[in-house]
């Protein structure tokens, strides 16, 4: 099972703030995991997961979409953040 997070503006727009998906052999990397995401959940799923300043973490790390994803990963999107 993976565990998917979305926070601040990104949970919002898709008004779901965790989800629970099976990891299962079609699921392999963290691109995989958006695209069915954005597949099952509609095209404001789709505009909102694909905006390219969406920052992907993995296990509380920001990775690229090509990570190969595990079972009991837990899986974040948010937006990019600043400091000063």
């Amino acid at each position: 099972m993976l565990t998917v997070r979305f926070f601040s503006l990104i949970r919002e727009a898709l008004d779901c703030e965790e989800l629970e998906v099976a990891h299962h052999a079609e699921l392999q990397t963290l691109e995989d995991l958006k695209g069915s995401l954005a597949s099952t959940g509609g095209e404001l799923w789709r505009e909102t997961l694909y905006q390219p300043n969406v920052v992907h973490a993995l296990n509380q790390r920001v990775v690229n979409t090509d990570h190969v994803l595990a079972d009991g990963d837990e899986v974040a999107f948010f937006p990019p953040m600043t400091g000063g």
